[in-house]
């Protein structure tokens, strides 16, 4: 069972060291895994052109020698076409300007031809952007790749008196995770957010930087960078 694997470590029940509270939670409603924008992966709107649509970004990609990648495609009824690519020669993952501008010519071409050989729709709107400062992190592949950043990371215990599941989050560092086992541990992220448990101004108390969770990757709803800006 996939919750086997939670436990929290080095944390008591004082209410004043409840590193859970409200401020953590952002609206997510719209964002997902998968979901061909902010949580990546790719989502056709079922149109006759889109596929086609789809191998022909994938072949601009192609073209940059393995440097980009697609990190989210999305296509709409309306003959719109939204695409975030990501650079895969740098840690961070984020294409530059010049990357999203070249790769932006590239394409609209392609889908110029293919407009007119009729086999993608007229007049197809075009846009082309980065993964975003606050990206999803896919489970496990990008958990090396991001192991040094602070992540949102948004996932499901279970209730010990009622064994009802139940879902918590937080702004975690990620200690360690093994991909055998299929878990990670987490510790506290030195942000202000989670400073601030400790009293304003002052750093992560003694048992903040000692704490510790762990979860399963199935337990994991949603894990992001984190931005302070």
């Amino acid at each position: 069972m996939f919750l086997d694997c939670i436990d929290e470590l080095m944390i008591d029940n004082d209410d004043d060291d409840d590193f859970f509270e409200e401020e953590y939670t952002e609206d997510e409603t719209e964002l997902y895994v998968g979901d061909g924008a902010g949580g990546g992966g790719i989502s056709l709107a079922g149109t006759w052109w889109d596929k086609e649509a789809l191998l022909l970004a994938e072949d601009v990609c192609q073209s940059f020698g393995g440097d980009l990648g697609i990190y989210a495609f999305k296509t709409l009824s309306n003959s719109s076409i939204q695409v975030r690519i990501e650079r895969l020669t740098n840690k961070s993952g984020s294409p530059s300007m010049e990357d999203i501008e070249a790769f932006s010519v590239s394409y609209r071409a392609k889908l110029d031809e293919a407009e007119l050989a009729r086999s993608v729709a007229e007049n197809i709107t075009l846009e082309v952007s980065s993964p975003g400062v606050e990206r999803v992190v896919r489970i496990p592949q990008d958990l090396d790749r991001f192991k040094d950043r602070s992540l949102y990371v948004k996932y499901v215990t279970e209730v010990a008196d009622s064994g009802k599941l139940s879902e918590a989050d937080g702004v975690f560092k990620l200690v360690s995770f093994d991909l055998e086992t299929k878990c990670c541990i987490w510790g506290l992220a030195d942000v202000r957010i989670n400073r601030e448990k400790a009293g304003k101004g002052r750093p992560l108390s003694k048992k903040q930087r000692e704490w510790r969770l762990e979860t399963s990757f199935d337990s994991l709803r949603l894990v992001r960078l984190y931005s302070e800006i």
